[in-house]
């Protein structure tokens, strides 16, 4: 789905404020991941990762900004607003993106990569998850992506 007002969007300048996040967030001892949401092609919120600072398994950086754009954002401001995320969410953070009804999600790492890094087993991907709902492109900057998960020590 293309929509000419989001493809316009400054897509890497978007992302690398997704990246940052991401490397404050490992500086700060929790994993390397980092979110922006963007309407009009400016950024209305911004999280990362703090599910070990915070000792709690739901601070990641999508489900966060998932909650404060269903909380602080009318339907049709969700509906033209993007996420860009450093990684491809996971499951719980994709359930939470359904039910907030972003336009957009757009990553660096795909969830098929991650687990080069983290370990595990790849899981449901986020397009599976929002689909009909939100359209899901990635992966964006990738090498960069990447090189943020390989300098974290998993």
């Amino acid at each position: 789905m293309t929509d000419p007002e989001l493809d316009a969007f400054d897509h890497e300048r978007h992302m690398r404020r997704a990246f940052d996040l991401a490397r404050e967030a490992a500086d700060r001892g929790d994993e390397p991941f980092g979110s922006v949401l963007v309407r009009d092609d400016e950024v209305v919120a911004t999280a990362s990762n703090r599910i070990v600072t915070e000792s709690d398994l739901r601070r990641h950086p999508e489900l966060d900004l998932a909650k404060t754009a269903h909380r602080d954002f009318s339907p049709d401001e969700r509906a033209r607003t993007v996420m860009y995320t450093s990684t491809e969410p996971c499951p719980m953070c994709a359930g939470g993106l359904r039910t907030a009804g972003l336009a957009r999600v757009v990553y660096g790492v795909g969830a098929d990569e991650i687990v080069e890094f983290a370990g595990g087993e790849p899981s449901v991907r986020t397009a599976t998850i929002l689909d009909g709902e939100t359209d899901v492109t990635g992966p964006l900057l990738n090498e960069e992506a990447r090189a943020i998960h390989e300098e974290f020590d998993w």
